[in-house]
């Protein structure tokens, strides 16, 4: 029989990979959707008329109650919520309850209609914070140092505690960093990539940025989501931390995309101290030797490679948007 899934945040980087990994392993896929996504569906356009859109909204458990019993998915994917971490300090609250407690409003209403339903939490590195461990595992103490590493805190115990208590299969991702050009500009990642882009075409001359100093552990959201998949067929639940196991500044992401387009980002960069955070992490670097071991798990693109994906992505939108005004003033002239 066909399996069905349900995508939550299927508009976002991670939902949207995720849903196109699925439909081409022949799911039946459900996207679930708030109504403030329903004009950026950017990411999920090609694949719109293969998926089923379902409306609702983390906050609303009457909404998550609706569409799962009426859905009946074989596994549930919750890559819905307030995922970024500067916005965190500014909405405390709504962190807290849709990174954190909606988790909780998830898995109980998945007990009291079907139980064996299979659920996957995205969970966070920044759930580590400040670390005494060089490389963090599945065992490192939790300390965040942010209202959203707090809240994934949250989510990660809620999915120990139903799969613990009632038996559920509730299992989480410890991802670290991962990026695509189906970023927003909101992260600093894709703000560099499309600076660059707009730099090197000669719209734009600088842009702002903050500590350039912090190092990531850098991986491809891509790959992630396949990992997320293997993770749901495993035979019993359980926590995996996915990263590449190596870190990279920010001054080297940036350097890596000026000399894609030939250019020195001396040039090009001032910095901005609004972009600071009140709170900062250790150098967080990621051991996914247990994810490796269970399920094959070695990310192959790493630093350079992912920069090169998302530059090259945003000089081809450049040119896209180009021809098509080009085309569009054509169209007026002849008109």
């Amino acid at each position: 029989m066909t399996r069905k899934a349900l995508v939550l945040g299927v508009t976002g980087q991670d939902g949207s990979y995720l849903a196109e990994l699925l439909l081409e392993k022949g799911y039946e896929v459900h996207g679930f959707m708030r109504r403030s996504a329903t004009g950026n569906t950017v990411n999920i356009d090609h694949i719109l008329d293969d998926i089923e859109i379902q409306r609702g909204d983390l906050a609303d458990p009457t909404s998550l109650y609706r569409v799962i019993s009426r859905v009946k998915p074989d596994e549930v994917y919750n890559e819905a919520d307030q995922d970024h971490v500067s916005w965190s300090y500014d909405s405390v609250g709504y962190s807290y309850d849709i990174t954190g407690a909606a988790v909780g409003r998830l898995l109980e209403i998945i007990r009291q209609l079907n139980p064996r339903i299979r659920y996957f939490q995205p969970v966070t590195s920044n759930m580590f914070g400040i670390s005494d461990e060089k490389t963090q595992n599945e065992e490192t103490p939790f300390r965040p140092q942010s209202p959203y590493g707090a809240a994934k805190v949250m989510a990660f115990v809620c999915c120990q505690y139903y799969r613990d208590v009632f038996g559920m299969y509730a299992s989480t991702g410890i991802f670290y960093n991962h990026e695509s050009p189906r970023r927003t500009d909101a992260y600093v990642t894709r703000k560099i990539t499309k600076a660059v882009a707009r730099i090197s075409k000669g719209l734009q001359d600088k842009v702002c940025l903050g500590n350039l100093e912090t190092k990531i552990d850098f991986g491809y959201a891509k790959e992630y989501m396949v990992a997320a998949h293997q993770i749901m067929q495993l035979d019993e639940p359980d926590d995996f931390i996915l990263s590449t196991g190596e870190v990279h500044s920010i001054q080297e992401f940036l350097d890596e995309a000026f000399s894609i387009v030939g250019l020195n980002p001396k040039d090009h960069v001032e910095f901005d101290p609004r972009f600071a955070r009140p709170g900062n992490t250790s150098v967080l670097i990621g051991d996914h030797s247990k994810a490796r071991e269970a399920f094959g798990f070695e990310p192959k693109v790493r630093m350079k490679e992912l920069v090169k994906i998302m530059v090259d992505h945003d000089l081809a939108e450049l040119e896209k948007n180009h021809q098509e005004n080009v085309e569009s003033r054509c169209s007026r002239t002849r008109g």
